[in-house]
């Protein structure tokens, strides 16, 4: 038995048991970060949370907004983040950032409140069916039940409710509520315990009965309250170990990992191996100095050499981390399959190349950290010197278009990636941003981020935002028009620190489907493909309080950057007008100057 909130000097609680029992658990979880949106129906709940010191607690109205800004705290520091809403459709908007979170593995706590269970589809407003609404998309959930030792008077009397027989004694109705309350307390434990240990989303739906306000100094106590216990998972590691040993062609791909994730050494190994090809995105947060940076600048040059290409299969395919962006080398590895395929994740493989051969249930660190010390044998190869010749040509006849290139999206990236400063967070919006960022070379930097468990572009600001909050050092957002303006909202709350930079590359469009195939310029084309629209960051800016520039010449681009990184009192947004009608030629113009001999 505990009594969590006498700790905190707590002088009142929800007189509702169910949220008090909420709250208590989130506590001894430690769940410290509760984003809340307003509404009436989670009353006992907010007031729960915010009467707590134990908590820290943020308020934003917009729970779409919300649901990712909790997403980006949660992505730091890679721990449960609960959001609080009230019933009805409120609850629906968190769905892009539980499909989102569900997707990147990272731990969200969905607290809904809701009506009474006869209260539902009877016509009373802001009511739904709010059980199972997330279910495809969660690790766990659990549809509490209602009090009945709250509100007694009121149910009792309710036609509909089948709680308790409306005949029933005090004492009846009180063993009926320990039964309620042993229920419930097994079920938030189970659900909270998976959050942690799945590192996924949860939903935890709790009926109130009014009156919602209601308070008492009494603290309840708890039981059922168990730690998370993770299960060890025996991985038979032979065949893998056996298969990379004897293999003359080993490439390695990384996917969507937090900062830090694989130890030096192991990354080291890689790069000394002659056999080993390591290919990394920027959202794996590993650099490498031999390895392949830019994907799509080593296989867009030669799609169409099929005998080239035929002569870097790999033998075998090692995957870790999350969803792959590059497109050419899903397309490349399809093609030219590798005999075998392992993916390396203690928790999940996507068989994304079709020929997934092992789902090895491990840590990266544990799986190569033993087979590189205790079972390792070096092979000859020029596997991993033949592709980095062919990637190390590309690059440089890259650069050199670069430098001759006119004011565009690939000019901007390219000023951006020179002057952004060292040590600094980098947040991408999804679509063309991400995309353009694998083409250019960062400095070191403390993390890369991009929401792409499901790519979508609702949520990127809110996610970079609630992330940033938590932050000393300076985060830079980069994201396209059409994602900044979705996702305004993001703006609407009180937690904009200054270290904050917003760069919105504005292509007046969907700049990204000029790049796909698909006739162009046409007016159905332009409004509803490219969605084509002339609008401006700035009244948005002014709006909010954020410090505004505009610059739509690589000269003015110029000049802009040298002030947009230095200290200000509050943040910065620097909007890029590029030209819409430019952006794809001198992109695919790109890949084609690195087939020139």
């Amino acid at each position: 038995m505990t009594n969590l909130n006498a700790m905190n000097d707590v002088s009142e609680y929800s007189s509702i048991p169910l949220a008090q029992t909420i709250v208590s658990f989130c506590q001894e979880k430690h769940i410290r970060h509760i984003v809340i949106s307003p509404g009436s129906r989670n009353a006992p709940l907010t007031k729960g949370f915010t009467s707590n010191s134990f908590f820290t607690t943020y308020s934003v109205v917009d729970e779409r907004s919300a649901g990712f800004f909790a997403l980006g705290i949660a992505q730091q520091i890679q721990h449960p983040v609960a959001l609080v809403c009230t019933s009805g459709s409120a609850l629906l908007n968190y769905y892009p950032a539980v499909a989102e979170a569900f997707y990147s593995d990272i731990p969200l706590v969905v607290l809904s409140a809701d009506r009474l269970p006869h209260q539902i589809d009877i016509g009373d407003g802001q009511t739904i069916r709010q059980a199972e609404v997330f279910e495809p998309h969660l690790e766990d959930a659990a549809y509490l039940k209602p009090d009945v030792s709250h509100a007694t008077t009121i149910l009792s009397k309710h036609p509909k409710q089948r709680l308790f027989p409306p005949d029933s004694t005090n004492e009846e109705i009180a063993q009926i509520q320990l039964e309620i309350q042993r229920d419930n307390e097994i079920a938030i434990n189970r659900v909270l315990n998976t959050a942690i240990n799945s590192k996924g989303p949860v939903h935890l739906n709790a009926p109130f009965e009014e009156p919602l306000y209601e308070t008492t100094n009494k603290a309840l106590k708890i039981s059922n309250c168990s730690s998370p216990v993770s299960t060890d998972i025996k991985t038979d590691l032979e065949d893998f170990q056996q298969f990379w040993n004897t293999s003359e062609k080993k490439l390695v791909l990384v996917g969507v990992l937090p900062p830090n994730s694989i130890q030096d050494e192991i990354i080291k190994n890689f790069i000394d191996d002659p056999s080993v090809v390591i290919m990394t995105e920027k959202t794996s947060n590993v650099k490498t100095s031999s390895g392949i940076t830019s994907i799509d600048t080593f296989i867009a040059p030669i799609e169409k050499e099929k005998e080239l290409l035929a002569t870097f299969q790999p033998d075998i395919l090692v995957t870790f981390g999350g969803m792959i962006v590059s497109k050419k080398i899903k397309a490349f590895l399809r093609n030219y399959p590798a005999k075998k395929h392992y993916h390396i994740d203690p928790k999940k493989a996507y068989d994304t190349f079709y020929y997934l051969t092992s789902h090895l249930k491990i840590s990266i660190n544990d799986a190569f950290g033993f087979t590189l010390k205790e079972h390792f044998t070096p092979v000859e190869s020029n596997f991993k010197q033949r592709l980095q010749n062919q990637y190390i040509s590309n690059v440089r006849k890259g650069i050199e278009y670069l430098n001759k290139i006119p004011f565009s999206d690939l000019k901007v990236f390219d000023r951006i990636a020179r002057a952004i400063p060292k040590g600094v967070y980098l947040h991408l919006g999804n679509s063309s941003t991400i995309r353009y960022a694998q083409l250019v070379d960062l400095p070191p930097l403390k993390g890369i981020f991009c929401n792409r468990g499901t790519s979508g572009i609702d949520g990127s600001t809110s996610t970079a935002i609630g992330a940033a909050w938590l932050k000393d050092d300076m985060t830079v957002f980069i994201s396209g028009d059409l994602s900044f303006y979705y996702d305004s909202n993001a703006l609407w709350n009180n937690y904009l620190k200054p270290n904050l930079r917003i760069i919105i590359i504005n292509n007046q469009g969907g700049g990204i489907f000029r790049i796909l195939p698909g006739e162009k310029d046409t007016p159905a084309y332009d409004r509803y493909f490219e969605t084509v629209q002339k609008r401006s960051a700035k009244y948005i800016c002014k709006d909010h309080g954020l410090s505004y520039t505009y610059v739509s010449s690589d000269f003015g681009l110029k000049i802009a950057l040298k002030s947009f990184f230095k200290s200000s009192s509050r943040p910065k947004v620097l909007e890029i007008g590029t030209p819409r009608t430019k952006n794809d030629q001198i992109l695919l113009n790109y890949f084609k100057a690195m087939q020139q001999l």
